[in-house]
């Protein structure tokens, strides 16, 4: 009796196209196009980085600072790899901006200000909260790590839309940060339209901030939604914005409010 033929059992395709990143995890976008984020993958990243702001805002700036590194590190070991889309000089400048803001994390301190009645006034930095993040479209991963870098040093958890026209600069740092301790809602990436996207970011009510990099166009839409809800707002016109220009300083300053605290003393 001749044995019956087996059809030949093949393994269903692996799926390589770039998703989003939501607390922690790989998601694909809601909208029918791959990697085009909407209104509701906003809304999901923006809950991710709700819920994780507690936990991350009050884990100690050395922490912060140990995570950040685990990022430089890991993006080091891997650099060959995102050299190909960017060039070794983008990738090298990254990597230094990430042990900048990780030697920040636990310096940035606050000051002492002397009162015009006896006592002292301490000015004390603390997170703002969730932030919405717009990045320019030219040097994609450096552009992205120095406006993510300082606001998580500082304690914020984030919503980010990478580059517009070089989104997978971004999404190749999905494994980046799942081996580097970062915990799951702390940096959410969500890739498309940038101007569309902002704006959700600026509508929406449990957003307490938004850094911008863009058109004037974009920056006023950003400005006057923010309004509405006393959003605090951070732009920078694209044909001015120079990433390596812009201080630590500056950044550092924007990535916190400052909680001042009156100690009196004397009779």
């Amino acid at each position: 009796m001749a044995e019956r033929q087996r059809s030949p059992v093949t393994a269903p395709p692996i799926d390589r196209t770039p998703k989003l990143y939501i607390g922690g995890k790989q998601t694909r976008p809601d909208g029918g196009e791959v990697g085009q984020g909407n209104r509701k993958d906003i809304r999901n990243a923006v809950e991710a980085a709700r819920a994780a702001l507690p936990g991350w805002s009050a884990t100690t700036g050395y922490n912060r600072a140990q995570i950040l590194y685990y990022i430089a590190e890991n993006l080091s070991a891997r650099s060959a790899e995102f050299a190909e889309r960017v060039g070794d000089g983008e990738v090298e400048r990254a990597i230094e901006s990430l042990f900048t803001w990780a030697a920040y994390a636990d310096k940035f301190e606050g000051s002492v200000h002397q009162a015009p009645i006896r006592g002292a006034a301490l000015a004390v930095p603390e997170p703002i909260g969730v932030v919405g993040v717009a990045c320019a479209i030219g040097q994609p991963l450096l552009g992205f790590i120095n406006l993510v870098g300082p606001l998580v040093a500082m304690g914020n958890t984030v919503v980010a839309i990478p580059s517009e026209l070089h989104p997978l600069s971004a999404t190749d740092l999905y494994q980046v940060l799942d081996t580097s301790d970062v915990p799951p809602g702390v940096i959410n990436i969500v890739t498309g339209a940038r101007d569309p996207l902002i704006q959700v970011l600026a509508d929406h009510d449990d957003v307490d901030a938004v850094w911008y990099v863009g058109t004037p166009e974009g920056l006023r839409t950003v400005e006057a939604a923010s309004v509405g809800n006393m959003k605090r707002t951070c732009c920078w016109l694209e044909a001015e914005f120079a990433v390596e220009s812009v201080g630590s300083d500056e950044l550092l300053r924007e990535a916190v409010q400052i909680k001042n605290i009156w100690i009196p003393w004397g009779a």
